[in-house]
């Protein structure tokens, strides 16, 4: 379905999360090994933050300042220099650990939360979305999401699309003024692709690392495939298109087991395609 083929660009991480493209630089999270990076098109790598409660979602407020989760705290920290303060604590309102999230042109955060504690074993129980404001203020948006994960935003910031990992399929909402999540629909039924990070590109389409399955795939609203590339061997965990033209897909790999990532493995890469459709910017 795909003649594409990914490219190696950068390599030696533990288990990257959250890739964004913003003012020429890829930002990535390295979730166990507690660092946040910056990324040059050249292949050189600068550790903008270190994150002790492990680091995951990236975005931007409308004056650039970085935003990064904090997972084990249940917050949302900006980076400013070499501190880290909490730019948004929604411990209260969450169950388990939050992850992915993205934030719109006003600068509201969208942050999934897992609903049970993954890494610890627990018993599956559905996730939940929540907004956090400019100000710092916090509230529930979404609920009942299996596995909320890679969330983006349409150009015009009135529609967000969350992957529900464990099912098998991309949700979307109408963004209400006040930045509520309403109208939910199926964006995409993914038969039995697993997706994890998701990007948007200009013409409604978006690609997701398939986590379960080993590949990258673009669908488009409604759900048709439009391309599929496989990573053998590897995990697909998470995507973002960038670069001048912004046309080049930037994907995160695993080469290992769930169980080598808390052991500190550096099995995490960092591998690139050009592909026929500009990214639309989110996340």
């Amino acid at each position: 379905m795909s003649n594409f083929t990914l490219t190696p660009f950068i390599d030696d991480f533990v288990f990257l999360e959250g890739p964004r493209w913003h003012n020429g630089l890829l930002w990535v999270s390295d979730i166990n090994d507690k660092k946040v990076y910056t990324i040059t098109p050249e292949g050189e790598r600068k550790v903008m933050a270190e994150v002790s409660n492990r680091p995951s979602g990236i975005g931007f407020l409308p004056d650039g300042t970085p935003l990064v989760v904090s997972m084990r705290d249940n917050t949302l920290r900006r980076i400013e220099g070499d501190k880290l303060p909490i730019h948004g604590d929604v411990s209260a309102l969450v169950k388990g650990e939050i992850n992915d999230m993205v934030v719109d042109q006003k600068g509201n955060a969208y942050v999934g939360s897992m609903g049970y504690d993954l890494f610890r074993g627990e018993k599956f129980a559905p996730g939940t979305i929540v907004l956090v404001k400019p100000d710092g203020s916090v509230r529930e948006v979404a609920d009942g999401l299996h596995f909320p994960n890679g969330p983006v935003v349409s150009p015009d910031g009135k529609m967000l699309v969350v992957a529900e990992s464990w099912g098998k399929r991309l949700s979307a909402f109408t963004i209400e003024d006040d930045g509520s999540l309403s109208n939910r629909r199926v964006f995409a039924d993914l038969g039995d692709y697993t997706p994890d990070g998701i990007t948007l590109d200009e013409e409604g389409g978006i690609w997701l690392a398939a986590f379960d399955n080993d590949a990258f795939v673009r669908v488009k609203d409604g759900g048709e495939i439009t391309d599929v590339i496989e990573v053998l061997d590897r995990r697909a965990v998470a995507c973002t298109l960038g670069g001048d033209d912004m046309k080049t897909l930037y994907c995160l790999t695993f080469d290992g087991q769930m169980s080598d990532i808390s052991k500190g493995k550096r099995a995490s890469c960092i591998e690139t395609v050009k592909v026929d459709v500009a990214g639309s910017g989110s996340p």
